[in-house]
Parts: C-alpha cells; sequence; structure tokens
C-alpha cells in the first residue's frame, strides 16, 4: 500500500516556514469543503501551525469551530466597500509567514494584498483570472486542467506537503449537534433521502415537477423517506410549494442552516443534488449522492471521489470526450429525466445501500425495523 504523496517543494519555498498560515477562500460551500483536505494536510505535517482562514459569512458557519481552523476571518462581501476596510483592519495585526491563495478573483487578490507575509502562493498566471497573480509572489508551475480538488492538492505539492486520502471531518461534532440530528432523524420511520432543490443560479436546478415524480418512487418503492433540504431562496420557495402540493410524502427541512444540513446529509441513507454545495458536502460525509449535472462540467467540479456510478452527466452529448474546462452548458438540464434517476437508485440499491445502512445502524442513526 502506498503513503502519502510526496513532492520536492518548488524553488523558492524550500525553507517556507508554517507557523503561523492565512488561507485566502471566500466564497461557495463547495470550495470551502474542497478547501477542508488541505488544511487536514498542512495540519498533519505540521502540527504546531495556527491557520486563519479568510471566507465569507455563509461557508463559515459550516467550518467555524473546526477542530483544525483556528482563527476566521469574515469578509462580508454585502457591505461592499466597507467589508474590504473591516477585513484590511482585521488582517492589520496579524503577521503570517504563509498565505495560500485559492481564490482567483478580484476580490481575493485585494484581500490578498491585504495580508502581511513573505511568501504569497497562488494559481499561475494562467489560472490567475483578473489578474490575480499581480498579488501573490510566488505561483504553483502551470498544468493542465483538473478538478478543483486536484488544484488544491498542487498547492500541497508546491510546498512540498504530503497528501494522500482526502481527508475532511465534517457535520455534526459537538453533543449539541448529535443530539439536534439524533432528535431529527427520530420523526421519521424510514431512512431518509434529502433532496437539493435549488442552487445558486437557475440553470443549474432541476424541476419541481420532476422531483414530485421523484418523490413518490423514493417512498413507496425504495422505503425512503423524501426531505426537502437546501435555502429558502425564492426559487427554493417556488419549488418546495410546488413539490408539497404535488406529493403528501416529502418533508420539507428548508432553512435548516449550513451546520444542521450537514447533520441531514450525514444521518441519510442517500441524497440527490444538482451542482451546488451539499453535493459537495455528502461527498465529504461519504454519504451516497446521486449528482445531476448539465450546467456545469463534472470533470471539474463533479464528485472528487466517491460516488462516481451515481452521477447523471447530461453535460456531454452521448460518447464525447469533452475537455476539461470551465464552459457553462446552458439548457442541459431538461435532459434529465425522473428515469434517469431511477436508474442511478437501481445502482445505489446494488452497490450502496447495505453498506450504507449498517454503517447507520452502527451509529444509532437507522429507524428500527429497517
Amino acid at each position: 500500500m502506498s503513503g502519502p504523496r510526496r513532492h520536492p517543494a518548488m524553488p523558492g519555498l524550500e525553507h517556507a516556514r508554517f507557523d503561523r498560515v492565512c488561507i485566502v477562500m471566500m466564497s461557495a460551500v463547495g470550495d470551502a469543503v474542497h478547501v477542508m483536505p488541505v488544511i487536514h494536510a498542512l495540519k498533519a505535517a505540521h502540527p504546531h501551525m495556527h491557520l486563519t482562514w479568510v471566507l465569507q459569512p455563509g461557508p463559515a458557519t459550516l467550518v467555524r469551530g473546526h477542530p483544525l481552523v483556528d482563527d476566521i476571518i469574515l469578509f462580508d462581501r454585502s457591505r461592499g466597500r466597507r467589508a474590504f476596510l473591516e477585513t484590511r483592519q482585521a488582517l492589520r495585526s496579524r503577521q503570517f509567514d504563509l498565505v495560500i491563495a485559492l481564490q482567483v478573483y478580484f476580490k481575493a487578490g485585494v484581500i490578498t494584498q491585504f495580508t502581511r507575509a513573505p511568501i504569497k502562493l497562488g494559481f499561475d498566471r494562467a489560472r490567475a483570472r483578473d489578474a490575480n497573480w499581480l498579488f501573490t509572489t510566488h505561483r504553483i508551475p502551470p498544468h493542465a486542467g483538473q478538478h478543483v480538488q486536484a488544484q488544491y492538492f498542487e498547492f500541497l505539492d508546491a510546498l512540498g506537503v504530503p497528501h494522500d486520502v482526502p481527508r475532511w471531518e465534517l457535520g455534526p461534532w459537538n453533543d449539541e449537534e448529535r443530539t439536534w440530528q439524533r432528535e431529527f432523524l427520530a420523526q421519521f420511520s424510514r431512512p431518509i433521502a434529502p433532496l437539493v432543490i435549488g442552487t445558486s443560479k437557475a440553470d443549474k436546478d432541476w424541476f419541481a415537477d420532476r422531483w414530485v415524480a421523484v418523490c413518490e418512487h423514493l417512498y413507496h418503492v425504495e422505503g425512503l423517506q423524501p426531505v426537502l433540504v437546501g435555502g429558502r431562496s425564492p426559487r427554493e420557495v417556488a419549488a418546495e410549494s410546488v413539490i408539497l402540493a404535488g406529493t403528501t410524502v416529502a418533508h420539507s427541512a428548508l432553512g435548516s442552516g449550513l451546520r444542521r444540513l450537514a447533520a441531514i446529509l450525514d444521518g441519510a441513507a442517500l441524497a440527490i443534488s444538482p451542482d451546488t454545495g451539499p453535493l459537495h458536502l455528502a461527498v465529504a460525509l461519504r454519504t451516497p449522492v446521486i449528482g445531476l449535472m448539465g450546467f456545469t462540467n463534472p470533470k471539474r467540479v463533479g464528485p472528487y471521489d466517491f460516488a462516481h456510478d451515481l452521477l447523471i452527466d447530461a453535460y456531454g452529448d452521448p460518447g464525447e470526450d469533452y475537455p476539461l474546462d470551465m464552459v457553462y452548458r446552458p439548457g442541459r438540464m431538461t435532459r434529465i429525466a425522473v428515469q434517469d434517476v431511477i436508474a442511478r437508485l437501481d445502482v445505489w440499491r446494488a452497490r450502496y445501500r447495505d453498506a450504507r445502512f449498517a454503517a447507520l445502524a452502527t451509529r444509532g442513526l437507522l429507524p428500527t425495523g429497517t
């Protein structure tokens, strides 16, 4: 069995210190999930590291209290110009040995500029959009396109930090959250199947009438309890209304918040999600997840290392070996039919169901009699 992958640090980083490290990755929940294995590898190699993370309030709720995250600096973009001023003020009193700039947009470059560190490591010039490379002192070597998670691991390689199997350790990690999880699951007489009914972009959403048919199948054929999860944006509330009007078997948990969403996914037999943060959260929690993807490229942002056989790929045409790029393909979610989901449920039942039920039973999270 091979051990962790080890690479010599790139020139100029051989003597980098890791006492005080700052990560700049501020935006989406899925990106925050992808950062966690990087943090685990850094802390495993340098246990005494003090790690600061600059990120937005939404994903901050997911990682706040994580034992490996020592300090969080909030960047609240809803505050406009004041967000930059407040973040600059928070960073002014901190000195770092190393800044890892994982985000390539201009706003992230400005935040990177605010940090004080001799080494600010970012993407190579070709991948650093919005002239983001101007804000870093060192850049990882150019590389062909990869999955977002693999791209983040390039930073570990550049720093000479070993890494192997990704570790996330997200989900309920205190007694209060575990108690809430058990109480939530106890209201159902069957294992739950969370359905992520909305995303940040309408082009990534699936369709409410098709969710209705899936709910009926989950309940009456698979013996699972459909649970609607996500936020309470106007699109999600509208989809919820259609779904609850179309079926009596669905339960809505919209607006539960990220921490409780993690607890719900952690206790689920199965999840179904388009390309959005909860999809990657389910992967991190090792909850089998049927991914519904058509607008975004699955090779870049699909499930990283788990449940690939459950993915429904409407992004590519039949037989197409499409490139690994960042090109969006609007209008393709309509290609995903209810029958496609049912076909993946057959795969879940054959390959994942028994092992998942056993894992939930071991933790006392499976309803009695299942």
